[in-house]
């Protein structure tokens, strides 16, 4: 009978290539975004309610069952000794967890912090600055609220003094965008925040541009990619930008409650933490997750979700997302009562329509009351509308509904 330790002893003479890492798979062959033999089998890892059409995945995402199942497993091995299993097992497990995030966002892991969502991590960007009374943030009026609203605290706490950029939806100019983000810099502008895809209409703005611009004049840059990580291609030390944050439990289809916040390196050491820790921590990234205690399992499971996204491929995954928009605009482009905030040319999954003489919450009630579609009403005044927004479990079939059921209310 063989020992464990005769196991061990015959496993360690083996020759070193038996033991090393498998080499990378070669690349797989290409695989067309209408190829629903492929896409059925993406379709199939995901336990959902197939009687409702969920076309609002731009607020959070179900997880792919094997992401979900490891979230389960690490809150029951959490809950067997959590000063033990949590603490010493589970939560160091998520320096991996930051090491792919690195590599998939294109920074260095020293320079990433796991939050719990994208306003988090722009709030600890927003709210850890060194800003004085009479310094300029320049953002658009169709940022997120929660984001314009830690500016808008910010103006009476501090007496800074927040510039709100107008510009068209939908935005089909870039030139034009940067034009306008520019114009509205002068001597006191301090800080530049823009988003990299927005949640009204998807709009994705020349941000490469837009952070070079601000370097060039001093300008700190934020970025809010809280629509963007996982859906369109995301590098940021070739963005460019100082500060980015994003959720996980949108595109990159992790558990509720997980995000990251970058910090360019150098910002590290002086920005300020929402929840203070000791000085001795001030140059480690690491500072902006000490929160108390919290759960383990959130973050470890991002790993699955890393993983699962890698099985499809950005590339590929993208190339999916925006032939599901197309089908469905496709075939109501050429109605005269609809309207689109998006350019269809540009972005990803992302779309807000409107449907002319009927408001936003009454076209969203009737596709949930009749069809049982659920969609995200949008009321700005630079888009008032619906936005739809497919993932990659989405069925052509269930878009094909919805464009009957938008026919039948255009028409009615």
């Amino acid at each position: 009978m063989f020992t464990r330790r005769a196991l061990l002893t015959a496993a360690a003479a083996l020759p070193l290539v038996a033991q090393a890492r498998p080499a990378a798979p070669p690349p797989t062959a290409p695989i067309a975004p209408d190829d629903e033999d492929f896409w059925r089998g993406i379709q199939r890892e995901f336990t959902l309610d197939r009687t409702i059409i969920n076309l609002n995945n731009g607020g959070c995402c179900p997880s792919p069952r094997v992401v979900h199942e490891a979230f389960k497993r690490y809150l029951d091995q959490s809950n067997l000794l959590p000063p033990y299993e949590l603490w010493q097992l589970l939560e160091p497990n998520v320096e991996s967890v930051r090491r792919e995030l690195a590599i998939e966002a294109g920074c260095d892991p020293e320079e990433l912090a796991i939050t719990r969502n994208a306003s988090e991590a722009l709030q600890i960007a927003q709210c850890g600055l060194q800003l004085s009374a009479g310094d300029e943030v320049v953002i658009t009026d169709q940022d997120y609220p929660r984001m314009l609203d830690t500016w808008d605290q910010l103006a009476i706490r501090k007496g800074i003094v927040v510039k709100r950029v107008s510009f068209p939806a939908p935005m089909t100019d870039p030139a034009d965008f940067l034009d306008r983000i520019t114009k509205a810099f002068t001597p006191k502008t301090k800080v530049l925040h823009l988003s990299q895809v927005t949640f009204l209409s998807g709009a994705a703005p020349p941000l490469k541009e837009a952070c070079a611009a601000a370097r060039a004049a001093g300008i700190v840059s934020i970025v809010d990619g809280a629509h963007a990580f996982a859906h369109l291609p995301t590098n940021l030390h070739d963005m460019g930008c100082d500060y980015y944050g994003t959720s996980l439990h949108k595109w990159m289809l992790a558990p509720v409650g997980t995000g990251f916040l970058y910090m360019r390196k150098e910002r590290i050491a002086g920005h300020w933490a929402l929840q203070p820790t000791s000085p001795s921590r001030d140059g480690d990234i690491r500072k902006f997750e000490e929160i108390g205690t919290h759960p383990a399992a959130n973050h470890d499971a991002i790993a699955e979700a890393l993983a699962f996204h890698r099985s499809i491929g950005g590339p590929r995954k993208l190339a999916r997302l925006r032939w599901l928009r197309a089908r469905w605009t496709s075939a109501l482009a050429g109605h005269p009562k609809i309207k689109f905030y998006t350019d269809l040319n540009a972005g990803g999954a992302l779309c807000t329509f409107a449907i002319a003489g009927m408001e936003p919450g009454a076209i969203t009630t009737a596709l949930w009351d009749k069809w049982r579609i659920f969609a995200t009403p949008i009321v700005h005044p630079a888009v008032t509308g619906v936005r739809i927004t497919p993932n990659v479990y989405t069925m052509p079939e269930e878009l094909d509904t919805f464009v009957g059921a938008v026919k039948k209310l255009a028409d009615a």
